[in-house]
């Protein structure tokens, strides 16, 4: 991939203009299953782990649900026309496991497998490219009651979901993405009990990382087997970029990183991680020839991006700083390094209170880029959350349309730099449920009106428009 007709001005503040990206590049946008759907009991939908977490007094920011979400089940027409009047080239979307498998196994709900039939046709019509993702954090109940990601039982039923839904729709997918940021799932749903689960306890995270990365390599093989079509296989990680003391940011980066990089692109975890997390477990449940089963190869690697953090080892007397950017919660999704803190970072930051930090995704990308150089990239989610008004009919996001130029320009700088990158996937669609943080937090470039469930295009949504398709980045 090339990069032609280039106006780089290369401001150190990274709001350039007239940058021009190749015709082949794929700019959408993506979603997930349990933000926008609803209809949570409808269709042959059985419960998951966030319906179970949500309605838990207390997990969530004013006990708000995903029952109802954006009510994309039932307003799936009228969102695909939004798509298409917004030039999206991609959508990423997930599909709830539950609404295949009610109870995680067994055989497939036709319901379900309708829907997302209906989801990717209406696609294909409009000419947008369907990038599904088979898992983002919506384990059904019944698995969890049996283990969920604890057990190698989930792993396995998994592969067979994969091979359910590759079954009906391989024919038809461009790109099959196994897990979103399986870091989450691990280390915020069993460790720090921030998100479902609501589990906190390190040894089990542990168990849920190897667990998820075998669920990759048996789902990619379970796909390979039934798809006729020749689409991408690929995986979404929320990598982190740790900035500060030398040995802080080398133990979190075997943790967050590490660990998912090492079975999935080398076929080993990093030795250090063991000996880090000795005290924790003793990773037992890594068995013979679990890691050539993980290690499938990649068409592409998901990457998404929000901001940096800032860590040192704590001296262990002071009060211990923890601006990790994650909903505080009573575990922690850190095992095996209590040691090492987090530090505020400077602003300007967004709703989430998360750093804004361009060079941060163009370091991210390169540092990919310089350990795998021969692996695709793509970002499957870039994007903010801003405290929206609706002004006159309108909303004037500018804070989001500023946030999205700085960081699609880094996007660019990273081409330019060689990096072999497919594209970009701005989140969100629509501003939806946000798991923890309930409806509180809005990172849609439409807006949606959480009583009427109008859909109203926000100024960032024009702009995005603009850039898809003329694939020159707008003032």
């Amino acid at each position: 991939m090339s990069v032609t007709d280039t106006i780089s001005v290369g401001r150190a503040d990274y709001r350039d203009a007239g940058l021009r990206f190749p015709s082949d590049f794929i700019f959408g946008s993506a979603t997930a299953a349990y933000q926008i759907e609803g209809a949570a009991a409808e269709g042959g939908r059985g419960p998951s782990i966030w319906d179970t977490f949500s309605h838990t007094a207390g997990k969530t920011w004013n006990g708000d649900t995903g029952d109802v979400a954006a009510d994309h089940y039932h307003r799936l027409e009228s969102d695909l026309d939004l798509m298409a009047s917004l030039g999206l080239e991609a959508y990423r979307f997930s599909i709830s496991w539950s609404r295949i498998q009610a109870t995680g196994r067994g055989p497939a709900n036709e319901a379900g497998l309708d829907f997302y039939e209906r989801l990717v046709d209406g696609l294909l019509a409009r000419g947008i490219r369907p990038i599904a993702t088979l898992y983002h954090w919506d384990l059904p109940q019944a698995l969890e009651n049996e283990g969920g990601w604890t057990s190698r039982g989930t792993a396995l039923a998994f592969a067979e979901y994969a091979r359910i839904v590759g079954e009906r729709l391989g024919d038809r997918v461009h790109t099959w993405t196994t897990l979103n940021e399986p870091w989450c799932s691990a280390y915020l749903g069993y460790g720090s009990g921030a998100h479902a689960p609501g589990r906190t306890d390190g040894a089990a995270a542990l168990a849920a990382v190897h667990h998820l990365n075998l669920a990759h390599g048996l789902a990619v093989s379970a796909l390979r087997d039934v798809v006729t079509s020749d689409p991408q296989f690929s995986i979404t990680l929320n990598l982190h970029v740790f900035r500060g003391e030398a040995e802080a940011v080398r133990r979190l980066d075997a943790l967050a990183n590490r660990a998912f990089l090492g079975p999935l692109l080398e076929g080993a975890y990093p030795l250090d991680l063991f000996v880090d997390t000795a005290g924790v477990t003793d990773w037992a449940f890594v068995l013979p020839g679990d890691l050539e089963l993980i290690h499938q190869p990649l068409d592409v690697l998901g990457v998404n991006y929000y901001s940096t953090n800032l860590v040192r080892e704590w001296d262990g007397v002071s009060e211990k700083q923890m601006a990790d950017g994650h909903k505080a919660a009573s575990g922690s999704a850190w095992p095996g390094s209590e040691n090492v803190e987090f530090l505020p970072q400077p602003g300007p930051y967004t709703a989430m209170g998360w750093n804004i930090d361009p060079s941060g995704l163009e370091d991210l990308l390169m540092g990919l880029h310089a350990s795998y150089p021969r692996l695709p990239l793509m970002i499957t989610e870039n994007g903010a959350a801003f405290d929206d008004r609706v002004v006159d009919g309108a909303v004037h996001d500018a804070d989001r349309v500023d946030y999205l130029r700085r960081h699609i320009t880094a996007v660019h700088r990273a081409l330019e730099r060689g990096v072999d990158l497919r594209g970009y996937q701005v989140w969100s669609l629509l501003d939806n449920f946000e798991w923890g943080y309930g409806y509180a937090k809005r990172f849609g470039i439409v807006r949606v009106d959480y009583e009427t469930l109008e859909r109203l295009p926000k100024d960032s949504a024009h702009w995005y428009a603009r850039l898809a398709r003329e694939h020159v980045l707008p003032e």
